[in-house]
């Protein structure tokens, strides 16, 4: 019984819907209050970008709790992402310097590259519980997926430096969140033929 009760816990995934929200729903809070922050809560122009990394961070935890509730885990990417937020942010409130928040995303990116790289090169798969996957791939598809998104997170984090210090700041949190979200979703589903050409049940009906 326990077994099987583990084994349920193991399985349960947000439904997408529930997971996007959850994953954009602090992007745009922190798009809408760095917008608006200063009509909304009468705070200086100059300081609106302050006060969407504070609500950001808070919107960030309660996403994590959210998530929590739901399915009883914390996936790594947006704990990861999370735990750069609270820091990054930390230093951007704490010292003033907007400097921080907008080298968050160039970190985490550069981190998720970084591993994956690392993982293709080891013969580790490591890419199901960083994009908490709900595939079953071959070892072969794995490993080509593996590559191609270490290659993608290294362009999000170049992408993410380009911006920033060639941009506005306003330009930048607009980019982050219609940008940077979009072209996720778009590589992410550009990687639809690679796994089903490698899908592991698929391989196994045709050998049985």
């Amino acid at each position: 019984m326990a077994q099987r009760l583990m084994t349920h816990t193991e399985k349960r995934h947000l439904p997408p819907l529930v997971k996007l929200a959850l994953e954009m729903g602090p992007l745009v809070i922190f798009f809408l209050t760095n917008s608006y922050g200063d009509r909304w809560f009468g705070v200086d122009a100059t300081q609106r970008l302050f006060l969407a990394t504070g609500i950001f961070i808070a919107a960030v935890l309660v996403s994590l709790a959210v998530t929590w509730t739901l399915v009883r885990k914390l996936p790594v990417m947006p704990l990861v992402s999370a735990v750069v937020v609270t820091i990054f942010g930390g230093l951007t409130l704490v010292l003033h310097d907007e400097l921080f928040i907008k080298l968050k995303p160039t970190i985490v990116n550069t981190l998720f590259g970084a591993v994956l790289v690392w993982a293709a090169a080891t013969g580790r798969n490591v890419l199901k519980l960083v994009l908490d996957s709900v595939f079953d791939l071959t070892d072969e598809g794995w490993r080509q997926l593996t590559w191609r998104w270490a290659f993608f997170f290294f362009v999000l984090a170049a992408l993410n430096e380009i911006v920033w210090r060639t941009q506005t700041t306003d330009f930048w949190v607009a980019f982050k969140v219609w940008g940077i979200m979009p072209l996720t979703m778009a590589f992410a589903l550009a990687q639809m033929p690679l796994i089903l050409r490698h899908d592991a049940s698929a391989e196994d009906g045709k050998t049985s």
